[in-house]
């Protein structure tokens, strides 16, 4: 399959400070590419006749209504294929996968979602029947807010684990190598989560977790798939692709929040990471989200 060549890896505007962030929205066409995260993903879609959903070894074309979980770091793409429908709703909802702490996961009452977030590394499709059971929830989770929104999210959640004739997608787990996996990443990860918005330079970066540059390049290399400065910038729209969206701030602003002094460079490493401009993106997601 071609669609399989690139795999992307998406850095996704959810902080660790954040819960849940749900996106709704209204769209004519599926245009992203092939990708994974470390995050889990709810994801339904209504009026999507035609589409066609790859997850893991999983291909298959979709029916007007679906509910799919995937799990960490499985790669998946809903692609427009044959569907010729126009306002397809789709609303995806997305959390960490330690959202919710071993201990509390182990209490009998959590039995059920353990289990399911267990089998969400194949991919889980939920049945029409509960699609369509969900819907109403589903379709106005992202206007409730405080308490209410993530107990609603909580208690569907519950529901989905303990829904019957769930089917999983993928006969294999895709693992892709997580930047996580070392401590020497988790030094690299933490400070540049805290520090994106500064400039950051390989020299610095190196230091930090004791490496020359010339070793420090073809550690980040091979462990990420991607050079330091690509990983830096992947962040970097990470950060901006979530005020651009919540924050009622200029473009050349959030570039500069984002450690970006050149809007031309933001711009164009923007496009890379999302295939669209800034202000295409705010305008693409210019329905409901909500990060809690």
């Amino acid at each position: 399959m071609d669609i399989l060549k690139k795999i992307y890896r998406e850095i996704l505007p959810l902080s660790s400070e954040d819960c849940f962030l749900v996106e709704d929205r209204t769209k004519d066409l599926f245009d992203y590419p092939i990708h994974y995260h470390s995050e889990m993903e709810i994801n339904f879609i209504l009026r999507g006749e035609g589409v066609r959903r790859i997850v893991g070894d999983s291909m298959e074309p979709i029916s007007n209504i679906e509910l799919v979980l995937v799990g960490p770091n499985l790669y998946h793409v809903w692609e427009q294929h044959e569907c010729t429908n126009k306002k397809i709703r789709e609303v995806t909802i997305q959390f960490h996968q330690d959202l919710f702490d071993e201990t509390f996961l182990n209490r009998g009452i959590m039995k059920p979602i353990k289990d399911m977030f267990d089998r969400s590394v194949h991919g889980v499709l939920f049945s029409e029947e509960v699609s369509t059971a969900l819907k109403p929830r589903l379709l106005k989770v992202s206007k409730m807010q405080g308490m209410d929104y993530f107990m609603e999210l909580f208690s569907i959640l519950y529901d989905l684990a303990i829904s019957r004739n769930q089917r999983l997608l993928s006969t294999l787990t895709v693992q892709p190598k997580a930047y996580e996996s070392s401590a020497k990443i988790q030094v690299l990860y933490d400070f540049v989560q805290q520090n994106y918005a500064k400039k950051i330079t390989l020299t610095e970066a190196a230091a930090l977790v004791n490496m020359s540059n010339v070793s420090f390049n073809r550690f980040i290399k091979k462990r990420t798939g991607k050079t330091f400065i690509d990983y830096l910038n992947e962040v970097r729209i990470g950060y901006a692709s979530k005020f651009l969206i919540e924050k009622d701030l200029g473009i050349s602003e959030i570039a500069f929040l984002c450690g970006f002094n050149s809007i031309a460079n933001f711009n164009r490493v923007f496009k890379k990471n999302k295939h669209r401009t800034p202000t295409e993106y705010r305008l693409d997601f210019s329905g409901i989200k909500r990060v809690l």
